[in-house]
């Protein structure tokens, strides 16, 4: 096992630095992990470029899997070969929400690639708890993309749809995408979705909605569109899915009576409810749900063993929102893609090297 690794060290805001480092000497209860694919998030973007992570220096990536190649002394050797994926938040275990099993809750919880080191490195040390085995069937690309897909889940099963519901997802980028896949494989009736570009359109089209279902927000009225779709009525869920004030204010606007709003998008700045919005609130009797992360607690009925699940019996294709596949070496470039907008994208992925 060689001493040094390449890896992508956050040094402060906008100082990422590509440099050799220690390879990690896993803890008793952790395993190292050759990462063979890891996606770039959109919160990665603000974290690298802007506004820093919780410490420095830190090596970034949340949203990876690999191999393990070693394991601590309490850790079982069966591990060490295995295909695996992880899930990035470490909960402290003691807390009132980790009690009650509920760990994405934790209220002191440590999370790779943002308050700990992850997957942007050749290797990475993470806890045995955190490791969800992958089936052959599943690809290192597709195990990557676990946690969005389970944030996504995540969002939708606390809003409770029922199949001949109309969903309305608004924003169709990686975690929107998501739930479209997730939506259409449970069988949702009424589906209809508000993106911004030609991309999302298509995606959206491969993934089998209907043309007239979508909308382009820069040629629409979200609103007035939505009612004209839904006869007057409203949506019955919205699911917001950017984090910017003109959507969550549409997410409930576009609500017909007793509607839910499941909130997911991670705030881009303050988000006010004009007066008028916040009083169809009231008058609708609306529900406004947050959701944060996922479920993971090695029961096969979590978010992360339900994508999994799926994944493996071909029923969701995660790998159709990889727009970018690029070497290790290139994250700089696929940063400066989501940052600047210079080209159309979705999943932006990593490859590691056999």
């Amino acid at each position: 096992m060689k001493e040094t690794m390449k890896a992508y060290v956050l040094e402060g805001p906008g100082r990422l630095c590509f440099k050799d480092v220690p390879v990690p000497e896993p803890r008793p209860d952790e395993v190292l992990i050759k990462v063979m694919a890891a996606g770039i998030c959109g919160s990665d973007i603000p974290r690298i470029c802007r506004t820093g992570a919780h410490r420095h220096p830190l090596i970034p990536g949340h949203e990876f899997a690999g191999i393990v190649e070693r394991t601590g002394s309490e850790v079982s050797e069966h591990w060490i070969g295995k295909r695996v994926g992880v899930f990035p938040l470490k909960p402290c275990f003691s807390c009132s929400c980790c009690r009650e099993g509920q760990y994405e809750l934790c209220r002191e919880y440590d999370y790779l690639g943002s308050r700990c080191d992850g997957g942007f490195g050749e290797y990475t040390a993470v806890p045995e708890w955190n490791l969800i085995e992958l089936p052959d069937m599943v690809s290192f690309e597709q195990a990557a993309m676990l946690e969005p897909m389970a944030v996504a889940v995540h969002n939708i099963r606390r809003i409770g749809l029922k199949k001949e519901e109309t969903a309305l997802i608004l924003g169709l980028g990686t975690i929107g995408l998501c739930h479209l896949l997730f939506l259409m494989e449970a069988g949702q009736e009424q589906i209809l979705a508000v993106g911004n570009r030609a991309l999302q359109k298509r995606l959206a089209k491969e993934a089998g909605l209907p043309e007239e279902a979508y909308m382009d927000s820069k040629q629409r009225d979200i609103i007035s569109w939505v009612m004209e779709q839904t006869g007057g009525a409203g949506a019955d869920a919205s699911f917001e899915c950017v984090g910017r004030p003109q959507t969550a204010v549409a997410a409930v606007d576009s609500l017909g009576a007793g509607g839910r709003a499941a909130l997911v998008g991670n705030p881009s700045s303050d988000i006010l409810f004009p007066a008028e919005v916040y009083g169809k609130l009231l008058r609708k009797q609306l529900t406004v749900k947050g959701s944060w992360n996922s479920s993971f607690c090695h029961h096969r009925e979590d978010d992360w063993h339900y994508v999994l699940e799926r994944v493996s019996q071909n029923r969701v294709a995660p790998q159709r929102l990889i727009t970018h596949r690029l070497p290790f070496e290139e994250l700089e470039k696929g940063i400066c893609i989501m940052r600047d907008k210079t080209e159309e994208y979705v999943k932006i992925m990593l490859m590691g090297n056999e």
